[in-house]
């Protein structure tokens, strides 16, 4: 309840901050603006804390950071960039600069040393603020987890406003309104940075026309996939995500195992530039180390980056549904060692099974892949039969698990989780119709604790539950032309009202009997009129 709370809350407050804007800033650029506010916020309140934590162990219990002078502190700064990544100035602080922001007297100098008023010139000011955090990391090892990561925010953009005092005037109402948010970022029991991602693509996507389902894995999902892939494990090497998208599912992994029971790290890699950044904002604001996180920005399936990271023990996914891409068109991927085993590329049109071999491929052989998959893949002929017959006869499939519809922002596709092992004990496949386990919520449906703990429990029993769950030998799966339907195997409960026929009939013979003593009666009736 805590939690629905704190959601509804966050929900609240941007609702607030758009409707203060509404007019003025596209919704779709609105979003960046948001996230990207957030992020500097919760960046400064980190490193204050942090600092703060460390002079008040050490004695000095009335220090505060934010009421520090910038030359009192620059000492500091090659310390806690190898300790945290980054370093701000005392007046950089977000807080801080808010308060400028809202005083006549605040001034700042500028790359070329000219002093300028902070309040009239507020777009300048956080565009030189977001390119020195940036460059604080610039020559360490946390270079490439920083860089670029304020590109989204273009504080000089004439979306904002046709003027500078119109743009900083939008500038400071989004400041205001993200720092009147009740954020606790250490809260386990929601992922406000990823709930608020969430909140704003149902604003704006549809009217966008922009989809952004294949970006963001809902909470609840997120759970489910990363609970069925951590199974009985206290602890991993690595978490890796192919299409990591925000990255919801590397960070569901480090809230239910706890980051410390991630030995090696989290990985990542996606395509969409902008998602990319919030990703890595993501693991920052979830404090994950800058040297335990890895996220790469490139095509996964033509450019994989982590060849030197795997294999990797957890994968936990959920790809775009059936994009394109270069197949057979690109002579070398029949001889990438990912997709080369099957001896046939996934369709051109259609890249779902690309996204699988390539999670099988580097899979650990104690590992467990959780993927998200588009249903058409589990019955499609062609090239997809012929990929689904490589992995039931060399027994890689663990299990199929049909989802409810109406799971995901963007789509009411019933969609499946395909279960991936390289170190089966079994030769066989289960099949889990959890089609039922939802509840809904205004127009989309979610899963509860009880749905996922109701499907964890069949998964881990491993056994038949009847019009829920069956244990399928792969030999008859072959049979059925190496079709994973789960409908094929899983036997539907019959809903509809049961009719006794025998007692109907019964029923309809008297009904004819009464209706031909009517008949009867009519007819004397008639009779005696007409004489």
């Amino acid at each position: 309840m805590a939690s629905n709370h704190k959601r509804e809350e966050i929900h609240k407050a941007i609702w607030s901050i758009a409707d203060d804007l509404r007019g003025s800033v596209d919704g779709w650029d609105f979003k960046q603006y948001v996230l990207g506010v957030m992020f500097y916020r919760y960046i400064s309140e980190n490193i204050a804390n942090y600092i703060n934590e460390g002079e008040r162990k050490a004695g000095n219990t009335t220090f505060d950071y934010a009421n520090s002078k910038d030359s009192e502190v620059e000492f500091e700064r090659d310390n806690l960039v190898k300790e945290k990544g980054f370093f701000i100035h005392p007046s950089e602080l977000f807080c801080n600069v808010i308060k400028s922001a809202k005083s006549d007297s605040a001034t700042f100098t500028d790359s070329e040393g000219k002093t300028k008023n902070i309040k009239d010139n507020l777009n300048e000011y956080l565009e030189m603020i977001f390119n020195n955090i940036e460059n604080s990391a610039k020559g360490t090892q946390s270079e490439d987890n920083f860089s670029g990561l304020f590109d989204d925010i273009d504080v000089n953009s004439n979306k904002l406003g046709a003027t500078v005092a119109k743009r900083n005037e939008k500038l400071l109402k989004i400041l205001d309104g993200i720092a009147g948010i009740n954020l606790d970022y250490k809260d386990n029991n929601i992922d406000a940075f990823g709930d608020a991602y969430e909140f704003l693509m149902s604003m704006y996507a549809s009217n966008a026309g922009k989809s952004g389902g294949e970006f963001y894995t809902p909470q609840e999902v997120s759970e489910l996939l990363t609970k069925l892939a951590i199974l009985d494990k206290t602890s991993v090497n690595k978490v890796y995500d192919p299409a990591c998208g925000s990255g919801s599912l590397l960070l569901k992994s480090a809230n239910i195992l706890g980051k410390d029971n991630v030995r090696n790290g989290f990985y990542g890699q996606e395509i969409n530039l902008t998602t990319y950044n919030l990703c890595r904002i993501n693991m920052f604001l979830h404090d994950i180390g800058y040297d335990k996180f890895n996220i790469a920005c490139e095509d996964t399936l033509t450019t994989p980056k982590h060849w030197d990271d795997e294999p990797f023990e957890v994968i936990v996914s959920n790809p775009p549904y059936s994009i394109k891409w270069a197949g057979d068109e690109n002579a070398v991927l029949i001889n990438d060692p990912r997709y080369s085993p099957a001896g046939i590329l996934a369709p051109k049109s259609k890249a779902d099974f690309a996204f699988i071999m390539h999670s099988l491929s580097w899979l650990a052989a104690n590992g467990t892949a959780s993927i998200v998959c588009f249903p058409g893949i589990l019955y499609r002929g062609g090239a997809e039969q012929k990929i689904r017959r490589y992995l039931i006869d060399n027994n890689f499939i663990d299990s199929i698990i049909q989802l409810p519809d109406n799971l995901f922002f963007g789509t009411s596709i019933a969609t499946c989780i395909m279960i991936l092992k390289k170190g089966k004990k079994d030769n066989s496949t289960l099949f889990i119709n959890a089609s039922k386990e939802c509840v809904k919520v205004t127009n989309n449906n979610r899963l509860t604790d009880d749905n996922i703990k109701n499907i964890i429990k069949m998964f881990e029993n491993r056994c038949d539950v009847q019009y829920s769950a069956k244990l399928v030998s792969n030999k008859e799966i072959a049979q059925n032309d190496y079709n994973l339907s789960v409908s094929t195997y899983v036997e539907q409960e019959d809903t509809r009202e049961k009719i006794d026929i025998v007692k109907l009939n019964k029923q309809i013979d008297e009904i004819v009997a009464r209706e031909n003593k009517l008949r009867e009666e009519i007819n004397k009736i008639i009779s005696e009129i007409r004489v």
